[in-house]
């Protein structure tokens, strides 16, 4: 089976990022649909069999961060990586233009409420990163946000929002919190190609609007803003991998990968069961044995216990 090397998708912390050394039409080793359909149904395969194991641990969470321009495939990746998790061990969160409450707090605040507890899988779709792209390439937005006096200087405060981010992100990572952070990385003419799409199929034309369009006139801005959150943000951590989005395929079988990997790397274990646990599983089960006659069910409960113990002590 076709393997990723997924060295090759990071922005190596400490080193300036230029997007122009990744190729958004890149598809690593994989020549075709069908290699990469193989590899992403074996990950999403293994990435239920780790969730399942990661929500009864409770040790650790996740939280997976998804940024990029519009239409380069977030929601696509969302829905075909998550397809086999379980529906009870992960959020899905959206971040749209602050709301007034919002902006009455500081601009983590409404991200910080959304953060996953021990167990579960977060996924940011687009997050608290939009504040050194949207809000830097539109200082409108920044006023916005009435900071205090000295809250704008200039030239100190995205060095300041940097220094923010990596630091709640360390905080989170000492803590259990594992933060994978994606940018999806397409090109300006795939990313016509895919508004033009959405304005020619009915069944998409609602993803479509003029202000989607009207941001394509800030593309240089954007890339620039991206290039130095990724420079300033992608630490040991919590690094940023360079998603190549131009194929759809690609992105999500790449992203599936590094996940799996992610959640590989923890060691992950089934709670283990003490002696006394075990003997209260044997006396449950020989209740459960008895008949509505008062008759039994010859040991089979105590059986299927005994024979489940050993999963139950670790084994994955």
């Amino acid at each position: 089976m076709t393997q990723l090397n997924h060295a090759d998708l990071l922005a190596d912390p400490g080193r300036f990022v230029n997007l122009g050394d990744f190729d958004p039409a890149s598809t690593g080793n994989f020549k075709n649909k069908r290699h990469a359909r193989e590899k992403l149904r074996a990950d999403i395969t293994r990435l239920a069999a780790l969730q399942d194991i990661f929500f009864a641990q409770e040790r650790y969470a996740l939280l997976i961060i998804l940024q990029g321009m519009d239409g380069a495939g977030k929601d696509g990746a969302i829905k075909h990586v998550m397809t086999g998790v379980n529906p009870q061990g992960i959020d899905v969160s959206s971040f749209k233009v602050p709301s007034a409450v919002d902006l009455t707090h500081d601009y983590l605040w409404r991200s910080n409420q959304k953060l996953p507890p021990r167990g579960k899988i977060g996924i940011f779709n687009r997050s608290y990163y939009e504040e050194l792209a949207v809000v830097r390439v539109h200082p409108a937005v920044l006023a916005r946000e009435e900071l205090p006096p000295g809250g704008t200087a200039a030239g100190t405060i995205w060095n300041d929002r940097y220094e923010d981010i990596t630091a709640i992100e360390r905080h989170l990572s000492r803590n259990g919190t594992r933060v994978l952070k994606f940018f999806l990385h397409l090109s300006n003419e795939e990313q016509r190609q895919r508004l033009l799409e959405r304005l020619d199929t009915p069944a998409k034309n609602w993803k479509l609007s003029a202000a989607d369009v009207h941001e394509r006139t800030f593309w240089d801005s954007y890339q620039h803003a991206y290039e130095e959150l990724l420079t300033h943000t992608s630490v040991e951590t919590a690094p940023w991998y360079i998603i190549p989005a131009d194929h759809k395929w690609f992105s999500r079988v790449a992203v599936a990968s590094i996940i799996v990997a992610e959640l590989d790397s923890l060691g992950l274990k089934y709670p283990q069961v003490s002696d006394q646990q075990r003997e209260n599983l044997a006396a449950i089960g020989k209740q459960l044995e008895k008949r509505a006659d008062g008759s039994h069910d010859s040991g089979a409960v105590v059986a299927v216990v005994k024979s489940r113990q050993p999963q139950l002590n670790g084994s994955s």
